[in-house]
């Protein structure tokens, strides 16, 4: 890496580009808000009872209680060869439940979720669409010291050339970079091959970063912490400046997946002649990977656990869904709960009896067949009463950032109370759009109203449909 540096003392004046950390009445960071953004954990208390109101849950006492015994099983290394389902209506937080299970064991657990219907690919057996899955949710934590330059990103300007290519335009000949930590300040020349790799990680002044001495790869750690607003729920993670030296060397974990090992020796580089090119372009898109190469990778992933240079970090997979899994899924999953390195597997579902796919005579347990249902513990989740979807909208409402007016809340309430909790939530953003229109800052009872005369909620059309015979006819 080619990297000139100059060294200043911490009251060195801050780099003329360098934005001014926002007070704490300032607005959080624009970012996209996920719908469960808000779940932190499960909300217990030390003794394994549910908080009324906490970690971002409203509600599902005893569903959030019968987690945080799972979880203990998980701790202790005792639920393996099981899963958990969890049943209960649409929008009665299954999903939630499974992402605060994956936030108990830990904040670097892998996370895999996905939907009984993907299995149905054109591309691979459903069978490889699982063991993917399973894969994805088992990680490895490689540790390493490596020689770095870490701080807080104080400056960051492009140095632009003549290109010597082509008469026309300019070309990145170098990149001036200002690391701060406590103590004291480094300005780095770097090489434009590596202001490509800020770019592409969407570095700003205010990232606290580290860049890698011999190979020149670059890290975002997270958002400074000066730059921190007043607000709890945020998207973005927010870390403390780095103490010593900018220059230094640091232990450095990377955290990848089995998935992504198999899917690097899946897809061996081809050369750069235009057939190999060609070559690659016409590739599907996805590759089986075999089970002989599953079990070299495993090999090796052992060697290094034995060397002490990486540890293994069972995970969790999500399956929504699951009654649309045909047999010769649920056959194969069987095998998977059974193998020696098998993360936490959850399930959902809001059927009652139902035929299993694939099969033309069995009826069981929310389509699923009963050798598989006696693996699994099974939680139920309850509906929403009409205090607790007012004080999930209010929460939503908080963390989106949207004000709501006199007898909003109570209306929106109503409307979950007489549809269901998606659907008022649902309303919050598009009422949003209507006030911004009419020049208001607020959402108010009349947007509301005006969004049930622009929509329908899923029991209306339901119940037109029903009143219309087998649907709707044209006028």
């Amino acid at each position: 890496m080619k990297a000139s540096t100059s060294t200043a003392s911490t009251s060195a004046p801050v780099a003329h580009n360098a934005l001014p950390p926002p007070s704490t009445s300032s607005a959080a960071r624009s970012s996209r808000i996920a719908p469960h953004s808000h779940i932190k954990a499960l909300g217990l208390t030390p003794e394994g009872y549910a908080n009324v109101d906490g970690a971002g849950f409203i509600g599902q006492t005893n569903a959030r209680e019968a987690c945080g015994v799972v979880v203990d099983l998980i701790k202790s290394r005792k639920f393996s060869g099981r899963a958990l389902l969890l049943v209960g209506a649409p929008g009665t937080g299954k999903t939630a439940l499974a992402l605060a299970v994956s936030h108990e064991l830990g904040a670097k657990v892998p996370f895999c979720p996905m939907v009984g219907s993907e299995v149905y690919s054109t591309e691979v057996k459903k069978t490889e669409v699982l063991a993917e899955a399973f894969r994805r949710a088992i990680g490895l934590r490689i540790k390493e010291t490596k020689e770095v330059y870490e701080g807080e990103v104080t400056e960051l300007t492009p140095s632009e050339s003549e290109n010597p290519l082509s008469g026309y335009g300019k070309t990145v000949s170098h990149v001036i970079v200002g690391l701060k930590t406590v103590k004291g300040t480094k300005q780095l020349r770097l090489d434009p091959s590596i202001y490509e790799a800020i770019l592409k990680e969407k570095i700003v002044v205010g990232d606290v970063i580290y860049v890698e001495a011999n190979t020149g790869a670059v890290k975002r750690v997270g958002r400074s912490d000066a730059y921190a607003s007043s607000y709890d729920l945020e998207s973005e993670t927010y870390v403390p400046l780095p103490k010593g030296d900018v220059h230094k060397r640091k232990e450095l974990v990377q955290d990848v997946t089995l998935g992504d090992l198999d899917a690097a020796n899946a897809r061996p580089q081809g050369g750069q002649d235009i057939m190999s090119v060609m070559g690659s372009l016409v590739k599907s898109g996805r590759t089986e990977v075999t089970d002989k190469l599953r079990r070299e990778v495993n090999k090796v992933v052992k060697g290094y656990v034995d060397q002490g240079v990486a540890e293994v970090v069972p995970g969790v997979v999500f399956i929504d869904e699951v009654h649309m899994l045909d047999i010769e899924c649920f056959t194969y999953l069987n095998a998977l709960l059974e193998s020696p390195m098998a993360p936490t597997v959850i399930f959902a579902t809001n059927r009652g009896n139902s035929l299993v796919r694939g099969t033309t005579d069995i009826v069981a347990p929310h389509g699923i067949p009963v050798d598989l249902l006696d693996r699994c513990l099974i939680v139920k989740t309850d509906g929403y009463t009409r205090d607790q979807i007012s004080k999930v909208v209010q929460l939503r409402a908080n963390v989106e950032g949207l004000k709501l007016g006199e007898g909003v809340l109570d209306r929106l309430a109503g409307e979950g109370e007489k549809s269901s909790l998606r659907y008022a939530l649902q309303l919050l953003t598009p009422a949003s759009i209507l006030a911004g229109l009419a020049g208001r800052s607020q959402i108010e009872v009349e947007d509301i109203g005006e969004m049930n005369e622009l929509f329908l909620d899923a029991k209306t059309s339901a119940s037109l449909i029903g009143e219309s015979g087998s649907g709707f006819n044209a006028v």
